[in-house]
């Protein structure tokens, strides 16, 4: 009985440790900015400070303080820096601390979390965290008091005034300049873009000009030559098959439209660079232009490449406008098609 007596005292024990271990709480972190509301003296003197005229601490990290004076006037509020120093706080525990400031201690005492007492010189300073003040002008305060008493305005305070209106004019400029950078830059970009597409647009029409003096200045036995080739190829019977196939609506395969290439080629050897100089085509493009070439129908085209035949035409139109850079139907690209290659 003694022995699980003493079991139960230790397990009791060790519970007691683990949880004051568990409930020790993180170290309590001065960060922020606060505002004096007031102090009172060892004799009992009290002074209470309004939001208006007051002073300002801003904590770094629980290692800097910033100190300054700061008087609001309603449109705009003024800082006078007074002090910048390194800071310690140490625990005691039970919400008080040892508060370090340069080395020279003072007691910090702890009412919530939105309330400190400090005492200096046994003059008890009560301070209330404004966070609001340190959403909007904490860091512009600390450049300020740390570039003044870098300077060495220690002696003779400085004003500075921090005006919401000019923040919001200087913010407004801001977006107006980004607006405009952005504006000239996108306007930069369209004329790019303006400039390379007439580029591109009169290495076109070269091309089609270049095309169109071949054709006319062939000569004569050029142009029965070349008739004579079409018309062998045109009554072949690899022709003939190949149109048997296309008319019965069978699915090429790659290597089939590999085959319908190479036999374009021996009859028009230039056609497929001078298609592709022209326009960078998708390969439903290709095969629709392979086809108009072959003399297919535009029913038969539709047919074996599974598509409406409003589709085919539409394919065609759009070739013949991308092309030319302006409208034309699909009976116009298929004479352009017809005309090239050879």
């Amino acid at each position: 009985m003694k022995l699980l007596l003493s079991y139960i005292v230790l397990a009791v024990s060790l519970l007691a440790g683990c949880t004051s271990e568990g409930g020790k709480s993180n170290p309590y972190s001065l960060e922020g900015t606060w505002t004096l509301a007031q102090y009172e003296t060892p004799m009992g003197h009290i002074e209470t400070f309004s939001g208006d005229n007051t002073f300002l601490l801003i904590y770094k990290g629980d290692s800097a303080m910033f100190q300054c004076r700061l008087i609001n006037t309603g449109s705009a509020m003024i800082i006078q820096p007074e002090y910048l120093c390194s800071v310690t706080l140490i625990d005691k525990g039970g919400g008080e601390n040892i508060y370090l400031e340069s080395e020279d201690p003072r007691p910090l005492t702890l009412k919530d979390d939105t309330t400190i007492v400090i005492q200096r010189n046994g003059v008890l300073y009560t301070w209330h965290r404004a966070d609001r003040l340190e959403r909007e002008w904490g860091e512009e305060i600390c450049s300020i008091i740390a570039t003044d008493l870098q300077h060495g305005n220690t002696d003779n305070a400085t004003s500075y005034v921090l005006s919401a209106k000019e923040r919001q004019q200087a913010g407004i400029i801001h977006v107006l300049l980004v607006s405009i950078m952005a504006f000239v830059l996108i306007m930069l970009v369209i004329a790019w873009i303006a400039i390379d597409n007439r580029k591109a647009k009169r290495r076109l029409q070269l091309q089609l000009q270049q095309i169109q003096e071949v054709r006319e200045e062939r000569p004569k036995s050029v142009r029965q030559a070349i008739a004579s080739v079409e018309s062998a190829y045109f009554s072949s019977d690899e022709y003939l098959s190949l149109q048997r196939r296309i008319a019965g609506g069978q699915r090429l395969k790659d290597e089939e439209w590999a085959d319908i290439e190479n036999q374009i080629k021996r009859v028009y050897p230039g056609f497929s660079s001078q298609l592709h100089s022209l326009y960078s085509m998708s390969e439903l493009e290709y095969h629709v232009c392979l086809l108009i070439k072959l003399r297919t129908a535009p029913t038969d085209i539709a047919l074996v490449l599974a598509r409406d035949v409003s589709t085919i035409s539409t394919v065609r139109s759009r070739l013949y406008k991308k092309v030319f850079g302006q409208k034309g139907g699909a009976r116009e690209w298929d004479d352009f098609i017809l005309s090239i290659g050879a």
